[in-house]
């Protein structure tokens, strides 16, 4: 059991660093805040939610949910796949919670499978994903929230 516990750490790690860090993002970005609601507790099996439970989104190969939106970030789920983009305004960490393949990372094709924690900063192109499983599950969390003008497509 104790295999699933790293992952789990190194994710509430990531996130909790995140968080103390955003707050300075935001001075500089003032505009990507998003509108946020007091957190719930909750419980979320996300190895049970399939890529058809999930709502669709503008992008016609991807389907999402938030499940937190504050002021410093958001955690959401994505599952399927995305063209080469950046976010100019915003830090994204994934961490892929099922399917495998590779995707470009800055210059450079990297592989991925389930566990895998990709780290994102803010200008680098990443996705164009070759899929040898899946559809790829990550859960997705942006550092600060990702304004709606934040994804532009990159060949």
């Amino acid at each position: 059991m104790h295999y699933r516990l790293k992952p789990a750490l190194a994710l509430a790690a990531t996130f909790a660093a995140g968080l103390i860090a955003s707050p300075l993002v935001q001075h500089v970005l003032p505009d990507a805040h998003a509108q946020s609601a007091p957190l719930a507790p909750m419980v979320i099996d996300l190895m049970a939610l399939r890529h058809a439970d999930l709502p669709t989104t503008p992008n016609p190969e991807m389907n999402g949910k938030s499940f937190v939106v504050t002021d410093n970030a958001t955690i959401g789920i994505q599952s399927g796949n995305v063209g080469k983009h950046i976010h100019a305004k915003t830090d994204e960490i994934q961490y892929i919670i099922e399917g495998s393949g590779s995707m470009w990372l800055g210059g450079e094709r990297k592989e991925f499978k389930p566990g895998t924690l990709l780290i994102i900063p803010k200008g680098t192109a990443h996705a164009g994903t070759i899929v040898t499983s899946g559809p790829v599950k990550a859960l997705a969390i942006k550092i600060p929230p990702q304004p709606k003008d934040d994804t532009i497509f990159v060949d």
